[in-house]
């Protein structure tokens, strides 16, 4: 063996990929820092599921005898650190030894009826525990407002325009027999041959409007030149509506009718 050969100082740590093999002498380490923090735990389940996961121990087959005695080590360890010790701690420990306990006492060779496995209770309460816990993890992984994101809030001014109703045929008609209705209070006995032209009333009723743009409907007929006359202004301002030259207007419901024209209404 060569004497002169040095011998490998054991390593500390690694730090940026480099060996450290001596502490500094001013490194100062709190007492507390190398306290596990048991307090963290929800609960005995919590802590008892963490000790089974931790092994990768299967839950319908939990090592009583292991199991109990991690336990038990953190329950020591969290009075040691002075933790307040909660009673559902106690209780689970005290169900840890119990079951514990009655599998380690032997079986009559011949039981009755085949004993129920007294580990069956604890394994269903962690299989519900753990189905809750992992539920409530997919939850709080959830997008959550204020602590993802916050809300925008854009404040916007919708001006609707107000829709004028619909002139439908049953109030044209309406108007159409008011007018008939008071052409019939004048009659003549008189047998006069009158030659009346479609052409020359909607002439006329074109003449009208252009003289004020527009017209109440009524305004356009005179009941007192006889109902042949009423009858053909009548077509005549169909006429007019179906070439698109005039337009009808009611601007409310059960409303007076306007006469309007196309390019007045157009142009306002």
């Amino acid at each position: 063996m060569n004497p002169t050969a040095t011998v490998a100082e054991p390593t500390v740590a690694w730090v940026f990929g480099q060996p450290v093999t001596d502490l500094p002498q001013d490194l100062f380490i709190p007492p507390d820092a190398l306290k596990v923090v048991l307090s963290s735990f929800q609960g005995p389940l919590d802590l008892l599921l963490y000790l089974i996961r931790k092994q990768n121990i299967d839950v319908l087959d939990i090592p009583m005898v292991k199991i109990t005695e991690q336990y038990l080590h953190y329950i020591a360890q969290m009075e040691s650190y002075q933790f307040d010790l909660a009673a559902e701690y106690l209780l689970m420990a005290a169900v840890l030894i119990e079951i514990k306990s009655r599998l380690l006492l032997p079986r009559t060779e011949a039981p009755e009826e085949e004993e129920a496995d007294p580990r069956a209770e604890l394994v269903r309460r962690l299989l519900a525990y753990e189905q809750m816990k992992l539920a409530a993890q997919g939850l709080d992984a959830l997008p959550r407002a204020g602590r993802d994101f916050a809300w925008a809030y854009l404040p916007l001014e919708i001006a609707a325009e107000a829709k004028l109703p619909e002139v439908y045929t049953a109030d044209l008609t309406q108007a159409w027999l008011g007018i008939l209705s008071r052409a019939r209070h004048t009659r003549s006995h008189e047998v006069i041959r009158e030659a009346i032209s479609v052409r020359a009333q909607m002439t006329s009723i074109l003449r009208r409007l252009n003289e004020g743009g527009s017209c109440p409907f009524h305004a356009l007929f005179k009941p007192e030149q006889g109902r042949a006359y009423v009858v053909v202004n009548f077509i005549a301002l169909l006429e007019l509506a179906k070439e698109g030259l005039v337009r009808i207007v009611q601007n409310e419901q059960f409303g007076s009718i306007e006469i309007h024209l196309k390019n007045e209404q157009n142009a306002a």
